[in-house]
């Protein structure tokens, strides 16, 4: 494994990591759902992916099919992707994202990175956890109603069957008509707990990290927390547009040192930096980065876009 550095944003307090968190989540939606023509060029998210062969390929792809555009040919609506966590994540996302003015809640299609195995009901729930924190507080009427994928509630007394439901949830939400190998998320967020897994990838459960096919798997006998579970895959995480991983608190500071500055020891986290490299990114308080020896840099927050701006032609 290589040293791969990802981003590292880091800040004084939590209030500062929300914040900003919310910012970035917006900045990946109008990535996604924007009009090319109306996309500033300093807000383009999917142009940094690419290599020059890739980027002279698009333009020209793109200048064939504008010569050949047919008007009558229906638009393909547009839709934000993203794939959230469970954990200190939701409350991330509560305090940043519900005050805002510009979140198109209604095009954005919600999955979910893991799934604890209990009732809904549970607190340990993440689906559970993110419906009381976020999605029932969104004023649907003014930005619409999200479509938001859960885990077959019915389901959670029998690991393998439950993940390969949700993996049919994905496959039609992502395969549509054509054969895709891996499902594309526009923005992946993820949390990372004390002993380094991420969703519920546990750093010793290697069968599940080295999984190439499967988009989802079953997690038995997790060493913390509820102890059944389902988690999405390395190879669907690595092929989001971006990935963020979200962490603050001083207990965190141990396993953020490894992840940083050991990256051979091959933690969930490290193999993320270098499968999604140059488009990893780490929103980190200054409590989780103590003692860590990485370049911090400073996040810079975008022009917010008032959601009474028309996003379609």
């Amino acid at each position: 494994m290589t040293t791969t550095v990802p981003k590292v944003f880091a800040f004084h307090e939590f209030s500062g990591v929300a914040e900003a968190v919310a910012d970035y989540v917006v900045y990946a939606q109008n990535g996604a759902l924007l009009p090319k023509e109306r996309r500033p060029s300093n807000v383009s998210l999917a142009a940094s992916n690419y290599d020059s062969s890739d980027m002279q390929r698009v333009l020209s792809t793109k200048s064939m099919s504008s010569a050949r555009e047919k008007k009558d040919r229906p638009k393909k609506e547009q839709r934000f992707k993203i794939a959230i966590s469970g954990g200190s994540l939701i409350q991330v996302l509560h305090e940043g994202l519900l005050s805002r003015t510009d979140v198109q809640w209604g095009k954005w299609d919600i999955y979910f990175a893991d799934e604890r195995l209990v009732p809904f009901e549970s607190d340990q729930s993440n689906y559970g956890q993110a419906k009381r924190k976020i999605f029932d507080l969104i004023d649907t009427e003014k930005y619409g109603t999200p479509n938001i994928y859960h885990i077959d509630e019915s389901l959670i007394d029998d690991p393998q069957e439950c993940a390969d439901s949700y993996e049919k949830v994905l496959i039609r939400g992502f395969a549509g008509r054509d054969s895709v190998k891996l499902p594309m998320f526009d923005l992946f967020l993820l949390g990372c707990a004390p002993d380094g897994h991420i969703a519920s990838l546990f750093p010793n459960f290697q069968e599940n990290l080295r999984e190439k096919l499967a988009w989802v798997v079953p997690v038995e006998k997790a060493p913390s927390g509820p102890s059944e579970r389902i988690s999405l895959t390395i190879p669907v995480i690595c092929h989001s547009h971006r990935v963020i991983f979200v962490v603050e608190g001083a207990t965190k500071a141990p396993i953020i040192k490894m992840i940083m500055e050991r990256p051979e020891k091959g933690l969930p986290s490290s193999i993320v930096n270098e499968g999604a490299a140059g488009r990893v990114s780490w929103f980190v308080d200054d409590d989780a980065l103590t003692d860590v020896f990485v370049t911090k840099k400073k996040y810079k927050f975008h022009q917010q876009l008032e959601f009474n701006e028309p996003f379609s032609t």
